[in-house]
């Protein structure tokens, strides 16, 4: 067999091998005891620029307290997940353009490269959240950003560089709303991705009373920023590609507008009645949260309160930040954890598996660390056991608790929930590294593999302060699988995609999204867990257009392409 046709038959196969897995960068070490020993290498690896988010310590303003996310893009191509940081601003005319957001170059070696000038990515702004998604299906994924002002959209021109289009594609917004989570969706199937954005707040600064003023700026007595409540709240959109490189407000004619009066945050996409449309969750602060289910004509119908995940389980509305999905008990039905307020619990929202779902925060053992405020989460399997563990960052609001002591700190460490494989979960966060309980005030989170090496690693943005990034140095003998998906009459970037990794014992079950955590995106690469499996029988996708194919798995332990058409077709 020639050269020449030994590649261009792993090209035309089914399954493609990412190179490079082999790669051991921060090599996990037998003297740490599993699941987690975390430890923060962020200074090493060239992160070291700070979030900017209004004054560090004295926070009068909302806008200062909120934070940005995190985005794992793989800009390039070339196999190796990159990141970019959202970046805010601080108060005042003068300080327009002293910050902004950053993309690092991932350099194979544990290292990465500040590249945001060479990629055209400089911009000022009060920048909030970020999403990724290739929305010209042109094979380089492209960045939304959202921001308190306008949003943008930086389209990847392929040649490491990009291109602020936010104005001629008509998703820039009107520069009112406060536009904080967002996610690209397929929401009408289409083959090409759309753009649902949560808002905030509308927030003008001139207009805003200052701490203690009114009754919505005082926190258990003491003077506190104002907001949310008091201040007016902004509907959410939803952007409709027109396959022209413009998008169509529909937020009106779709239904996202009629939920009104909400205080919204994170968006996570996540088909929760598993009929092949995705629908969209978002976690609201002050307010109930919003299930909007995909109606498959084009609109939506919120029916958050009808399925069991508006409210927690005494039926009160809780002030959510982020929010997470996966199955996290091996049911086959894809769950939603959410981070809240402090003096409350999180919640997880277990499937019934019948579009409904119910609050099993307790009886899964999470209804603790109830004076922490959470942010940012992301189920990820830790140790490759097989069931996905809980990460969470956390930091509080208010500067104020520290001097006047009301019962938590403004810097808090981070949470590991270690899933015990029996639906609950156990707090290891105090026995699982210095990278979790080091105090920050945590805002995003993003999860990757990102050396391909079948450990994944955590981003941390945290508010007026440097970044974390998080690796597990605690070595396990289990396996896993990496999937990259490759939409072609699909969106390229497979967004909406649901995986069943069938092994011999049991089976796996994820979907590609864009989004989720606190505002932030994660490597929109699959990554299973398999614990001591070996063998896998086969791989089923759903591709977001709602055609299935069955693929083969030859091996484990690698990162995988997978690309619509070349599998075995299934009913």
């Amino acid at each position: 067999m020639t050269r020449w046709l030994a590649v261009w038959l792993a090209c035309c196969f089914m399954l493609v091998e990412t190179h490079g897995q082999q790669q051991k960068v921060y090599p996990a070490s037998a003297e740490h005891p599993t699941p987690a020993w975390f430890v923060d290498v962020a200074s090493k690896a060239g992160l070291t620029v700070r979030n900017v988010n209004g004054s560090e310590e004295n926070k009068k303003y909302i806008v200062e307290a909120t934070g940005s996310g995190v985005a794992i893009i793989d800009y390039d191509r070339d196999g190796w997940p990159d990141i970019f940081l959202v970046n805010g601003r601080d108060l005042g005319a003068a300080s327009v353009g002293s910050a902004t957001n950053h993309l690092l170059h991932n350099n194979h070696d544990g290292s990465f490269t500040d590249v945001t000038v060479k990629a055209g990515l400089v911009s000022s702004g009060w920048g909030q959240g970020a999403c990724v998604g290739d929305y010209d299906n042109d094979g380089f994924d492209d960045l939304y950003v959202t921001g308190y002002g306008k949003n943008r959209l930086f389209h990847n021109q392929g040649n490491g560089t990009f291109r602020d289009v936010s104005d001629q594609a008509g998703v820039a917004g009107t520069g009112k709303e406060w536009g904080t989570g967002c996610a690209f969706v397929d929401y009408d199937r289409d083959g090409r991705l759309d753009i649902a954005v949560a808002n905030y707040v509308h927030f003008d600064l001139a207009k805003t009373p200052m701490p203690g003023q009114q009754a919505g700026c005082i926190w258990k007595g003491t003077p506190v920023m104002c907001g949310p409540r008091g201040l007016p709240s902004a509907p959410n959109l939803l952007f409709h590609n027109e396959g022209d490189g413009h998008f169509k407000d529909v937020s009106a004619t779709s239904g996202i507008e009629k939920t009104a009066g909400h205080y919204c945050f994170s968006v996570t996409t996540i088909d929760f009645n598993e009929d092949g449309w995705p629908d969209i969750y978002m976690a609201c602060d002050s307010t109930p949260s919003i299930l909007y289910r995909n109606n498959k004509d084009g609109t939506f119908t919120d029916v958050a309160a009808d399925v069991g995940a508006a409210f927690n389980e005494d039926g009160r509305e809780q002030a959510g930040m982020g929010a997470t999905a996966a199955d996290y008990n091996g049911d086959g039905h894809v769950d939603l954890f959410k981070t809240n307020f402090s003096d409350d619990t999180s919640t997880l929202y277990k499937s019934n598996g019948d579009g409904t779902f119910t609050d099993e925060t307790f009886p899964a053992g999470l209804g603790i660390n109830s004076d922490a405020l959470g942010w940012g989460a992301m189920f990820a399997d830790v140790d490759n056991d097989g069931y996905p563990d809980l990460l969470v960052v956390n930091g509080h609001v208010y500067p104020e608790v520290d001097s006047a002591k009301l019962g938590a700190t403004y810097r808090e460490p981070r949470f590991l929930y270690w899933n015990l494989g029996n639906g609950k979960f156990r707090d290891e966060s105090k026995s699982a590294g210095p990278g979790l309980t080091e105090p920050l005030s945590g805002r995003g989170l993003a999860v990757s593999d990102l050396w391909n090496d079948g450990r994944l690693e955590a981003v941390v943005n945290n508010l007026s302060d440097r970044p974390m990034l998080l690796v597990n140095e605690a070595r396990n003998q289990n396996h896993w699988l990496g999937l990259r998906l490759i939409g072609t009459k699909s969106n390229r970037s497979a967004i909406g995609a649901r995986v069943v990794v069938h092994g011999a014992k049991r089976s796996w079950v994820d979907e590609v999204r864009s989004g989720s955590s606190y505002n932030s995106s994660s490597d929109l690469r699959l990554h299973f867990g398999l614990g001591a499996e070996t063998k896998l029988s086969k791989v089923l996708v759903r591709w977001p257009n709602g055609e299935q194919e069955e693929f083969a798995i030859d091996s484990v332990d690698r990162m995988l392409e997978i690309t619509e058409g070349k599998g075995t077709a299934r009913p």
